[in-house]
């Protein structure tokens, strides 16, 4: 069969399951969502699923959503009827095709079969620790039959889970009576996975190994780093280990270079920010900022702009921990702090390396921010991150680590400030309307900004403002939201804000006076302009900024 008669085929089978659907008066699911955890799947047990033809996708607050083959059979409606008085729960029916039926059938096998033969495998706790003790202690082939295990089987099948579910880190932590497997996604971690106490230190067992890492040390942290084939990518796993009340916390990072650091506007940045971040990135010295907290995307963004500068005729080199993706083209040192192998020494060393570019992965203590700016004073390009609350904020903080207000003036070219907020996802995404007290103060806030910078954005007039909110489908799943973009408060450091940080030791004071007056869009504008302009919603800026919109009052 050919793509063209697979394509009509599927068609046709649509077609007829949401005709049927509407014959019925029931609701319909056209494809199987993904990343459905296997507590919501488990509700109905495997052997009931595969009899009666349905299975259990979603749980919102006092409802099941299930999927059935047919709608119409009784036994399946009694069964459906005991789940519901055992769970508590009404159940809401979503009629699906063969097709979609086996695809979400499928689920069993990734993760509850799996785990039943892990389980099965060991005895108990003591046998499991004895086993993986053991072959640390003897030669490497016969630590790589462990690949063959049951365990090793359940990590890949977890670790695939997680990856295909376009997670940023895997969560592996004791319980009380159970260990808990999260994934955090688009920001937010859920829980995927409930594993038995007898399996939780096995798997983190086997992580341990993958890394490089002591199995049977247990009392003090340690880090590691794996690679790993995802269908057909390679995937890179940093791994960090915590000893807990209750045993040991496992977290790995997942780190896909085809993910990390692509075009600079694909993160978010629009209009006038957008123009002086290209204009700024292409001078031949001087040091840029990224402020923000952890996991606010600042690796990402100063990656993406390390790739628009990654010629032939450059010599870039950067100083990370950890290095979270390999560039091709770069040259990218992970530093050592236990060898003495820090942020500054290893900035002396890098400045002996003849480079143009520069990039530092954070500046933590006062030696490395003094190197940092006589870097970007002798004709280096630096790039580099602080922890502050906000962009304006990261001047005085350098002031009080020392640096000499001058020096900081004349080195000082861009003070950029991010977060990251979910996306509505594109599928579901439909206008909706607000309370009037709710457009008036999004109005209020974004008086100030010019006509030009709304076009720029794509919003065709500040007149008519629409608001939006992604409904829920199954590719979201239910949640509206799917996917992350930056929204920022980028800076240009001129020649009022230079005499500011020289004369008046950085006030921030005269510095948001400035910023002002430049019409800098601040953090919270840009995120609003991006709810206006469908990107995004108000509730998500509220939750990453100290933008007050909606209040008790709620949207949509």
């Amino acid at each position: 069969m050919t793509k063209e008669e697979e394509k009509k085929k599927n068609d046709s089978m649509k077609e007829e399951v949401m005709r049927k659907a509407e014959k019925l008066g029931v609701a319909y699911l056209l494809n199987a969502p993904e990343n459905i955890p296997s507590e919501i799947v488990n509700i109905i047990p495997r052997d009931v699923s595969e009899k009666y033809k349905i299975f259990s996708f979603q749980r919102e607050s006092g409802s099941v959503s299930v999927a059935m083959v047919d709608p119409e059979d009784l036994n399946a409606l009694n069964a459906l009827r005991f789940i519901s008085d055992k769970e508590k729960s009404e159940t809401k029916i979503y009629l699906v095709s063969p097709g979609v039926f086996e695809d979400l059938f499928e689920m069993y096998s990734k993760t509850t079969e799996v785990l039943r033969e892990a389980v099965e495998s060991f005895k108990n706790r003591d046998d499991v620790e004895d086993a993986f003790v053991r072959k640390e202690n003897k030669n490497k082939t016969e630590i790589e039959t462990l690949k063959d295990a049951p365990v090793a089987k359940l990590v890949e099948v977890i670790l695939t889970h997680a990856v295909d579910g376009k997670a940023s880190d895997v969560h592996i932590e004791p319980m009380g009576n159970d260990y808990r497997v999260r994934f955090r996604v688009d920001g937010i971690l859920h829980v995927s996975l409930i594993l038995p106490l007898e399996i939780g230190p096995v798997v983190v067992s086997r992580i341990k190994i993958m890394a490089n890492l002591k199995i049977d040390e247990k009392r003090k942290p340690q880090d590691g780093r794996f690679r790993m084939t995802v269908e057909g990518r390679q995937i890179d796993f940093r791994v960090s280990s915590l000893p807990v009340v209750e045993g040991e916390k496992v977290v790995m990072r997942i780190l896909d270079k085809d993910e990390g650091g692509g075009k600079i506007e694909a993160l978010g940045l629009l209009g006038l920010a957008l123009e002086n971040v290209k204009k700024v990135i292409h001078e031949s010295f001087g040091m840029i900022l990224i402020t923000g907290p952890t996991g606010s995307g600042k690796s990402t963004t100063l990656y993406s702009a390390l790739k628009i500068l990654n010629d032939d005729d450059r010599n870039i080199v950067t100083l990370e921990d950890p290095v979270e993706y390999y560039i091709e083209g770069i040259n990218q040192s992970q530093i050592k702090p236990e060898i003495g192998y820090t942020f500054a020494s290893g900035l002396r060393t890098i400045l002996r390396q003849d480079p143009n570019v520069i990039m530092v992965g954070e500046i933590r203590d006062a030696e490395t921010a003094e190197l940092a700016v006589h870097a970007a004073l002798t004709g280096h390009l630096m790039f580099s991150t602080l922890h502050t609350n906000t962009a304006i904020g990261a001047i005085p903080r350098l002031i009080d680590m020392g640096i000499e207000p001058f020096l900081l003036s004349s080195s000082l070219r861009m003070v950029i400030a991010q977060r990251l907020v979910r996306r509505i996802c594109e599928n579901c995404k439909e206008e909706i309307s607000v309370p009037e007290s709710v457009r008036r103060k999004v109005t209020e806030t974004l008086s100030h900004v010019s006509s030009e910078e709304f076009e720029k954005y794509g919003i065709a007039s500040r007149e008519d403002m629409k608001f939006y909110h992604g409904k829920g489908c199954d590719i979201c799943g239910g949640t509206g939201l799917k996917g992350r973009l930056a929204i920022y408060e980028v800076i240009p450091v001129g020649d009022v804000m230079k005499d500011i940080i020289a004369e008046k030791r950085g006030s921030e004071e005269l510095l948001r006076k400035e910023r002002d007056n430049l019409g800098v869009i601040t953090i919270e504008e840009d995120g609003l302009l991006k709810v206006i302009a469908g990107l995004t919603i108000v509730e998500e800026v509220e939750r990453v900024t100290e933008a007050r919109i909606t209040l008790e009052e709620g949207v949509g």
